[in-house]
């Protein structure tokens, strides 16, 4: 449909393809809360999301993620320093994206990421 929300869709997505999701219905409201729980600890601390460069949803709260990808980009320049070849471009920006949305509020509404910070 037109107006899916695409970030739900990915997220049903990543359940559907988890190598532990189970194979049969579950039995019980219990055992679905229960994988559910565990998806979402695995999905927040471990699983590394795109949108915000690799790092997990935990880091990047915590502001760990900052620090991680300035150590990335320096490893993928020292990479890039040895061997030169295989670069045929600058390395991959590892920088934080300030503001990540999940649904970005229409532009009229006026809110940008300079009065988020000031509201916080």
């Amino acid at each position: 449909m037109s107006n899916d929300n695409p970030y739900s869709e990915s997220l049903f997505r990543t359940v559907k393809y988890r190598p532990d999701y189970p194979r049969r219905p579950f039995q019980s409201v219990e055992e679905a809360c229960a994988w559910v729980a565990g998806f979402v600890g695995w999905y927040n601390d471990r699983h590394r999301h795109s949108g915000i460069r690799f790092v997990t949803p935990s880091q990047r709260h915590s502001g760990e993620a900052v620090a991680i990808s300035r150590h990335r980009a320096g490893v993928y320049e020292q990479a890039r320093q040895r061997h030169p070849r295989r670069w045929s471009r600058s390395t991959r920006c590892w920088n934080q994206p300030e503001v990540v949305w999940i649904n970005p509020p229409p532009p009229e509404n006026g809110v940008t990421a300079a009065t988020l910070l000031m509201a916080a």
